[in-house]
């Protein structure tokens, strides 16, 4: 695989005015519907390739509630297919909001009040390797073994179907696609019209899963030490509480910061074009580090903002996701997008396809090893599906590890099971003890009925028990038969 060289035009790296999260009112909530509008639409169209109504109906459907009456009094999204730009109009007196696609950071979105003119100062990817190539391969893990029956289907028909229904698994859901591994091959894939195995998503949270890999695939390359402090330049006064944070702090989701009461809402960044710099460093603590479990985007962001800032090279950090984890295990769908300053925002904005996240599930029941090569830690399975020292308030059986949840305490499901989980129901259920994966992909509704991933998830690991029961009594059935042949054609046997 070629080195992807960085290049840019303008750096823009420093740590100003780190701004918190603002108020309300009708201005920023046009100009952050507009930036929704304006970066989903790219990413459908440039990174996805999906038609413009399959994006509106999909991407831009299901939004979250507060920005519906804002994003309805939108004009229509302006594209340049020639500047791959997506540009909404939602203010008198500032330029439209604008969303600029380039190949490796698919789209980002540029400041309120920047016009096009800005796209200039963003870095740009060169020797991009191209994959427009089919995905269809049955064998995704290292060991799988490859049956030419396809009885197989029979036994996970059921469950696959009724989470296409709609009403199954939870009333009005969307799912969009299911793929099921066992034992590393792919046993059971189902999409939706409009979708294929080449098809990328947003994967809103189930990026913190794959923020972890990076991080993990740093640390066995000798890059980065999450253990330490993460010695984020701006906290590195004298004093400042803050030092006091390390980076496995923030893969638990227990860096102490403030991120408000949800804190899992960081509107300013994914649709506001701003820049994490501003976002995410200037929180105060609202609780010791590492001592309270708080869901939080910003502990995602500066987990990878601290690799940034350790590699002090900004081609290497563009290029790690890459060349270091994804590439490697053959997930080459997948792009994860910036800020214009060229912070990764992978707490939710990255695209990538089921067999995708299949991929990254199996290289966990691997314990991080793909076709021999290590690519994270030993243990680093472990690692991240080990309950961490502070817990969620849990009314679901759902525990937390390092960027993954926990589904040790869910009835009917194996207690080693953990899973990757996103907003509209993506998510990654890894089950070590029945090695098995199970991808779903959905455009659940913002505020509507959850899909029942429990649910499935027990329906799927029935369906596999079936299967493989299925299995070795065909073999078991064969076996004799071809003992009865042989002795048969035996006349020793015959005698």
């Amino acid at each position: 695989m070629k080195h992807i060289i960085l290049s840019f035009a303008t750096l823009a790296l420093s740590s100003s005015a780190f701004a918190q999260e603002g108020g309300t009112s009708s201005e920023m909530d046009a100009a952050l519907a507009a930036g929704w509008k304006a970066a989903f639409t790219c990413s459908g169209l440039f990174t996805a390739k999906l038609p413009l109504e399959t994006i509106k109906t999909n991407e831009l459907d299901g939004i979250y509630p507060d920005f519906r009456i804002a994003y309805d009094e939108l004009a229509p999204a302006q594209i340049d297919r020639t500047q791959r730009s997506v540009s909404v109009s939602w203010s008198d007196t500032l330029p439209p909001r604008i969303a600029v696609w380039r190949a490796g950071f698919g789209c980002t979105q540029l400041p309120i009040g920047a016009d096009i003119g800005f796209a200039a100062t963003l870095g740009n990817i060169s020797n991009w390797p191209q994959n427009n190539g089919p995905d269809s391969a049955r064998a995704i893990g290292d060991n799988a073994r490859i049956r030419q029956d396809r009885g197989f289907y029979g036994s996970l028909e059921v469950p696959l179907s009724f989470a296409f229904d709609g009403q199954t698994y939870g009333e009005g859901t969307r799912t969009s696609a299911v793929v099921v591994l066992s034992k590393g091959e792919v046993v059971g894939e189902k999409y939706a019209r409009g979708i294929t195995a080449t098809t990328p998503q947003r994967t809103w949270s189930v990026a913190k899963s794959i923020t972890v890999s990076a991080i993990g695939a740093a640390n066995y390359a000798g890059l980065f030490d999450f253990k330490g402090r993460t010695a984020i330049e701006a906290w590195d006064t004298p004093g400042d509480p803050r030092q006091a944070i390390t980076t496995e702090h923030l893969l638990h989701m227990a860096s102490g910061l403030d991120s408000g009461a949800r804190g899992n809402r960081t509107d300013r960044l994914y649709f506001g074009g701003g820049r994490l710099i501003d976002n995410a460093l200037g929180q105060s603590l609202e609780a010791a580090p590492g001592r309270r479990w708080k869901y939080a985007n910003n502990d995602t962001l500066l987990a990878m903002r601290a690799l940034r800032e350790r590699l002090d090279d900004d081609a290497l950090y563009a290029r790690l996701p890459y060349e270091g984890l994804l590439w490697k295990i053959g997930a080459t769908h997948t792009t994860l997008e910036t800020d214009w300053n060229g912070d990764y925002l992978s707490s939710s904005q990255i695209w990538t396809t089921a067999r995708d996240m299949a991929r990254l599930g199996q290289l966990y029941l691997q314990d991080g090893i793909w076709r021999g090569e290590r690519i994270l830690p030993v243990g680093w399975s472990d690692y991240v599906s080990t309950p961490s020292p502070a817990q969620p308030e849990s009314r679901d059986g759902y525990g937390y590890g390092a960027q993954f949840w926990l589904m040790n305490n869910v009835e009917g499901i194996p207690a080693d099971t953990y899973a990757a989980l996103g907003n509209r129901g993506q998510s990654i259920v890894i089950v070590p003890s029945r090695d098995i994966v199970i991808v779903r992909r959905g455009y659940d509704v913002n505020g509507g009925t959850r899909f029942d991933l429990n649910g499935f998830t027990r329906a799927v690991l029935r369906a596999v028990e079936l299967m493989e029961a299925e299995r070795a009594e065909a073999d078991r059935l064969a076996e004799e038969a071809n003992e009865a042949e042989r002795a048969l054609g035996n006349p020793a046997t015959r005698r």
